[in-house]
């Protein structure tokens, strides 16, 4: 099946809106042109819910890079003062903090459970202001979205506040393919599992064990049922959104793929997803 097929059947899926995009970058020169299939209106702006994460964990690991902490410093204290003692940035991009999903209470001892949690992301934002004197909206604007050219609407919680075009993210998932701003070597650790064995629960997915996790980033790491397809590589990594959204990049192939509705997700995603990203990969080697 082609890759245009692929993208088509979207116009099938119960949403009255969907736009997506399939790049393929066949030269791994950084700044090489990639081939990029679309369908729907690119330019429109949809809520990304929890794609945000990819958003927020970039913006942090840009401000370690540039000094204003390291991955392994504890946030300051007073960010989370019911914690004895405050977690890492590491453990909080890596949902292996012990925070709970919504509020800032711990669940669990640190490193002991992957608990996803937006409440984690909303942290590491007011953390990364403490540390830089910028506010959150203004480092991603000037560090992210002005250098690559792209609007994000930068508002809400910084796990799934975000809104955002395929137009934008389809230059985002190519930044990191090959990245410019952040080093090689800082986007390797993001897409290395983080605390590999721990167990946790992927919503709308279920439990796995283990539940891989980079830094900012999901790992496929084999997880099934899951939105990245069985048939695709355990290092595919990526986010989705319950606004019903995702998106999920393959450094070694240099593959990514974006999708955006306006239909939250749910059973309707649950059970096309999978499917569609297999056919979608299996398409792109063609």
């Amino acid at each position: 099946m082609r890759i245009s097929d692929v993208l088509k059947s979207t116009e099938e899926w119960p949403a009255d809106s969907v736009a997506a995009a399939a790049i393929t970058t066949r030269d791994a020169q950084p700044g090489s042109s990639p081939n990029v299939a679309t369908i729907g209106d690119t330019s429109q702006v949809f809520p990304l819910a929890s794609v945000s994460k990819l958003i927020t964990g970039y913006a942090v690991l840009l401000a370690a890079e540039e000094g204003a902490f390291a991955l392994d410093d504890r946030v300051p204290s007073s960010l989370l003062p019911s914690f004895d003692a405050s977690p890492t940035y590491r453990e909080l991009l890596s949902h292996a903090s012990g925070i709970g999903f919504r509020d800032r209470e711990p669940e669990k001892p640190p490193r002991t459970k992957r608990i996803y949690s937006s409440a984690g992301y909303e942290v590491l934002a007011e953390a990364l202001e403490k540390n830089t004197d910028i506010a959150f909206a203004d480092y991603v604007r000037e560090g992210l979205c002005q250098p690559l050219g792209i609007e994000i609407t930068v508002e809400g919680s910084a796990g799934h506040g975000f809104s955002a075009s395929v137009d934008a993210l389809t230059v985002l998932a190519q930044e990191f393919l090959q990245p410019q701003l952040l080093s090689e070597q800082t986007l390797e650790e993001a897409l290395t599992p983080q605390y590999p064995d721990l167990a946790g629960i992927v919503p709308g997915y279920g439990r796995h064990n283990p539940c891989t996790w980079g830094l900012g980033f999901s790992l496929h790491g084999g997880k099934d049922p899951h939105w990245i397809g069985s048939e695709m590589p355990d290092d595919t990594a990526g986010h989705f959104g319950q606004s019903g959204t995702f998106l999920w990049i393959h450094r070694l192939t240099r593959r990514a793929a974006i999708v955006l509705t306006d239909r939250d997700f749910g059973d309707w995603a649950k059970g096309r997803w999978g499917d569609f990203n297999n056919s979608l990969w299996s398409s792109m080697e063609e």
